[in-house]
């Protein structure tokens, strides 16, 4: 093998080891990246139901507290309908899977129910039938409160358990890009020492061609 042959192989295999170790670096960071992504989204989702548990809670909060003290409450308690009403539509908007869809029709379903008694309850309240109030928030609104909640409780630990797992193929993600970064530099720096190893070889002999008498 003439030097030169040698020289363009060496330089080839180093380039190659450093391509290897550019290539599994970028396919790494993307693969992070789109783990990333898959974690932020589920983090999300995870925060949207917890917001519809909790506003599942200060909707029924308000409600049982403007029937005890004569409706002065009812402003606020409109405020957490209409609160829990635009959360609601959100998670809609954001919740696609099919389990999330079922628990979101669950819970739309049980609110509908929730809503229609509490217009009973105003018009009683407002009629000062107050016994009636009581009835209609201790019986069957507490019926459909225990609905809703338990929707809203379910979507919660739905996508909590979705989270998790999610987080956990991160770490996984990370732990295996950092594994074949290791594994190309290693790969890259034989490489690189060969190329190195034939350089020095090729000086030598060159060396030695110079060291050589010439011939009469």
């Amino acid at each position: 093998m003439t030097i030169r042959l040698k020289l363009v192989t060496a330089v080839t295999v180093a380039i190659a080891g450093l391509a290897l170790t550019a290539g599994v670096g970028i396919w790494s960071m993307s693969r992070l990246s789109d783990r990333f992504d898959g974690v932020q989204n589920a983090s999300d989702a995870r925060a949207l139901a917890l917001q519809l548990k909790f506003g599942v809670t200060d909707v029924n909060g308000w409600q049982t507290a403007y029937g005890y003290d004569n409706g002065q409450s009812r402003p606020r308690f409109l405020a957490s309908v209409a609160s829990f009403r635009t959360t609601l539509q959100l998670a809609r908007e954001r919740l696609t899977k099919p389990r999330e869809r079922q628990l979101l029709d669950e819970l739309s379903r049980g609110f509908d129910a929730f809503m229609r008694l509490d217009v009973r309850a105003w018009a009683a309240l407002q009629a000062g039938r107050t016994a009636e109030v009581k009835r209609l928030f201790l019986g069957p609104e507490i019926v459909n409160f225990e609905r809703i909640a338990l929707a809203a409780q379910q979507l919660a630990t739905f996508e909590d358990v979705f989270a998790s797992r999610e987080e956990q193929e991160f770490r996984s993600a990370r732990k295996n890009a950092l594994r074949y970064l290791i594994g190309a530099s290693v790969i890259a720096g034989l490489l690189v020492a060969i190329l190195i190893s034939t350089a020095l070889d090729l000086a030598r002999s060159a060396e030695r061609g110079l060291e050589e008498p010439p011939t009469s």
